[in-house]
């Protein structure tokens, strides 16, 4: 990186003085002898004034040259601006053109969503999607502060898998060399391991789901954060993700205002967000939605509908716990006062979001175990290294999944999922 150039976020620490900065043009208007540039350099946007009578003749013909997304350098003075949303404003000293961009495909004007996605690679360059990105990386920077401060340790689990536990029917299918290889759906069985030997920890990556699901809460591949503690309980688990998403909303309070504003986002919901929050079991929820009007029996799982219909009587997320057992995954652990629900927990996003975290107590009980395998008639072949895991000094152990861009949707307050993460992969789309 250039010395001899300043960043737009750092342009308060050379107030009246003269900064070069590499940047693009976004947007420009002219008003007869002045010339307004709207930059971007990725950090922010400034506005540029060029005065024809304060600048040699060039500079104003090479500002007349620049059109959307041109690159250039560019030299100016920094001056307070309170007018400004930045609060401060550069007049022009001189201009240098990189490259003269012509026909961009983005205008000012109003685009479809489907063209849009055409032009992904183009289109994160606008403000509001600059604003979803820098969020995103707050909230990442967050979920890593949390869990460091706390003597978590990250582990990277496998993407490719030989099976699943759960059903290879929402699996991708690869060839490992001769062998037949899937990519993974969640690294939970592999942190379990990882807690046996560290205690406390969580993995931080991508996962893919095979779903032929076009609803706007769903992603093919997105990231999910997988933390697994030994000798924490149920309850326990439920106290750590409160806090977990609390640390996460604050840290983009206090970080990304002016994203926020720029998403014009309802910042007095999010300021809320404060542990404890709201706890109803399977069973109340049930019995909530029946008398709400909704044909849902006991037994049965929440689809979004119901979900947004109970997190309705919050303002902050709720957790619905003790879910049926045979709902839920095979290695979650009974409720030992009433076997059939589990230890588990879904918190539900408000503003109808839906869930962002899914969560349990692990079966720790090696027969138990054993049963499950049989019962569900999973591979003892190609697991046996989990049932290990309840062999060999086996212990209570809990653990959850956030995940990552339905949560930044939430945060930001989108509609829908495809703008959370730079590129995404949906049921008709792997392009860009």
């Amino acid at each position: 990186m250039s010395r001899n150039l300043s960043m737009i976020r750092d342009v308060d620490q050379h107030r009246d003085s003269e900064v070069r900065i590499g940047c693009w043009l976004h947007n420009k208007r002219s008003s007869g002898k002045i010339q307004f540039l709207q930059l971007r350099d990725g950090s922010g946007f400034i506005q540029a004034v060029v005065v024809k009578s304060d600048v040699p003749e060039e500079v104003w013909e090479s500002a007349g040259k620049l059109t959307q997304e041109s690159s250039l350098y560019v030299t100016g003075n920094v001056r307070e601006d309170t007018r400004s949303k930045s609060g401060y404003e550069l007049t022009v000293t001189g201009i240098e053109i990189i490259q003269v961009s012509s026909d961009y495909p983005i205008t000012p004007k109003e685009h479809g969503v489907d063209y849009l996605m055409d032009h992904r690679h183009l289109w994160i360059r606008s403000p509001r999607q600059r604003a979803i990105l820098v969020i995103r990386a707050q909230i990442i920077r967050a979920i890593q502060q949390f869990f460091d401060e706390r003597g978590f340790h990250l582990v990277d689990p496998p993407i490719l898998t030989p099976s699943s536990c759960e059903g290879t029917t929402n699996l991708f299918h690869t060839k490992y060399f001769d062998e037949d290889a899937f990519l993974t759906q969640s690294g939970q069985l592999y942190m379990e391991a990882a807690a046996m030997a560290l205690g406390r920890v969580y993995s931080f990556g991508p996962t893919f789901r095979a779903e032929k699901s076009k609803t706007r809460r769903h992603l093919i591949e997105f990231w999910m954060i997988e933390p697994e503690m030994a000798f924490i309980t149920h309850e326990e688990n439920l106290e750590v993700q409160e806090q977990f998403v609390s640390h996460i909303i604050q840290s983009v309070l206090d970080n990304c205002g002016k994203e926020l504003e720029v998403l014009e986002r309802d910042t007095s919901k999010l300021k809320n967000i404060q542990a404890p929050f709201p706890r109803i079991t399977y069973d109340e929820a049930i019995s909530f939605l029946q008398k709400n009007g909704h044909e849902i029996e006991w037994g049965e799982d929440f689809g979004a509908p119901h979900e947004t219909a109970i997190a309705e009587n919050y303002d902050k997320p709720v957790f619905i716990t003790h879910y049926p057992t045979e709902i839920k995954a095979f290695y979650m652990k009974p409720d030992p006062n009433r076997p059939e629900v589990v230890l588990c927990a879904d918190m539900i996003a408000p503003e109808g979001y839906g869930e962002i975290i899914g969560g349990s107590q692990r079966i720790d009980d090696p027969v138990l175990m054993e049963e499950r395998f049989t019962e569900h008639e999973l591979s003892k072949e190609a697991y046996q290294w989990y049932l290990d895991l309840r062999k060999y000094g086996t212990v209570p152990h809990s653990g959850f999944g956030l995940g990552l861009e339905r949560t930044v949707a939430w945060i930001c307050g989108l509609d829908h999922v495809r703008e959370t993460i730079p590129f995404p992969r949906l049921l008709y789309r792997l392009y860009p």
